[in-house]
């Protein structure tokens, strides 16, 4: 009896299969395109571009200075228009000069002088090695609105204890009342910002004897 012949394998056909093209769109190179290098500038480009820095710079620093030319202009009308206290003298007429009342005044229209605190200065006494000495003003009397300030228009009384200093004959020698210079050294609020204190000191006072009777006059 006659045997079938065997089938052969199939493999004919998967070696044709792998063998054929992938369909899709070719893999692209793993190595990246560089983009060409910008093309390079003139001299004159060069120059252009140096000179629209320069003048962006010198526009900033135009502007700046002009802010702070502003900031400082409003500083120094705001300083200028602080209230500074005067200073006189009543006449003397009886004791020492130095016993004489003095009156301190608020003379600005628009800031009061609030907690002022008036100190009086014994500058120099000339030939005597007296160095500059500051006594805290005494029976120093406000009006009656206020007691720890001037309001604009305002003023008060005060007198000065020169005669308490220690070691040295105010009292026995009268002639060294005319080789003295005093001034006074008033401390307040600045206005508007009561945090802040402000310190000014008055001209320097002399004993004018031209004046009869006699009284402290600043000098000239």
């Amino acid at each position: 009896m006659a045997t079938k012949p065997k089938a052969k394998k199939k493999t004919n056909s998967k070696k044709s299969a792998s063998a054929a093209p992938r369909s899709g769109p070719p893999r692209q190179s793993r190595a990246r395109v560089r983009p060409p290098p910008p093309p390079r500038l003139t001299l004159k480009q060069e120059l252009m571009m140096m000179a629209r820095d320069g003048a962006r710079s010198l526009e900033r620093l135009f502007l700046t200075l002009i802010v702070l030319m502003v900031v400082a202009g409003l500083t120094f009308g705001a300083w200028s228009l602080r209230p500074i206290p005067s200073y006189s003298s009543e006449e003397v007429k009886d004791g020492s000069p130095f016993d004489v009342t003095f009156k301190v005044e608020n003379k600005d229209p628009w800031f009061p002088l609030a907690n002022l605190k008036v100190g009086c200065v014994l500058d120099h006494v000339r030939a005597s090695g007296l160095p500059p000495t500051l006594l805290e003003a005494t029976d120093v009397r406000f009006s009656s609105r206020t007691t720890t300030g001037l309001e604009p228009g305002e003023s008060a009384t005060f007198t000065c204890p020169y005669r308490m200093l220690i070691g040295h004959p105010i009292n026995d020698d009268p002639g060294i009342v005319q080789r003295s210079e005093i001034y006074f050294q008033a401390k307040y609020d600045l206005p508007l910002i009561g945090s802040i204190r402000l310190t000014d000191n008055s001209a320097r006072f002399f004993l004018n004897t031209r004046l009869l009777p006699p009284r402290w006059t600043s000098k000239p």
